[in-house]
């Protein structure tokens, strides 16, 4: 297996797979971390904290697509806690474009975070987008419902992007690409 790969093969799949236990739970930790960073800065309004959270989602996100997912430290800390439970494989083409989705809501998120404390007419953009991203993980951990997956899915439907070669499968077989 490569160290600079998003996913893996493993016998009987004909397309690469991540483990889904680990990124659901690794959803779960970045909704913790986004619901303490929204908590500071939209009830608490000290904006400080929410710059170094979005870095390190944007940090996290960036090892994940550039490197491989399992580098980046929330899916390391997720396999801490998921461990000793059973394998799970999940497609890994929707789970990149997932995952490209929230690098590019966390970058806005942490560039307009860091003009917060100086002005704030950033703050409607901040939060809407803040509520955004904490709505997918909250999906994602809760429920398994992947919207950067559905949103892929989408896109095949409507021809924006090309069907893949390889006909990974969505949670819970939920999607027939």
């Amino acid at each position: 297996m490569s160290v600079f790969s998003f996913g893996y093969y493993i016998e009987g799949k004909n397309f690469k797979v991540l483990e889904e236990r680990r990124m659901r739970a690794s959803a779960g930790i970045m909704l913790l971390l986004g619901a303490i960073a929204s908590i500071n800065g939209f009830i608490l309004r000290q904006y400080e904290i929410i710059p170094y959270i979005m870095g390190f989602f944007v940090f996290n996100f960036m090892i994940g697509l550039f490197i491989n997912p399992k580098f980046s430290p929330t899916v390391l800390l997720a396999w801490i806690f998921v461990r000793k439970q059973s394998a799970l494989p999940i497609g890994a083409v929707q789970k990149k474009f997932a995952w490209s989705i929230g690098l590019m809501l966390s970058t806005a998120v942490f560039v307009l975070s860091l003009f917060l404390q100086s002005d704030a007419s950033y703050f409607e953009p901040v939060c809407m987008l803040c509520l955004i991203c904490l709505l997918m993980l909250y999906l994602e951990t809760a429920f398994g419902i992947c919207v950067g997956c559905k949103i892929y899915n989408l896109f095949i439907k409507l021809r924006i992007l090309p069907k893949p070669k390889e006909r990974p499968n969505c949670m819970g077989n939920s999607c027939d690409i």
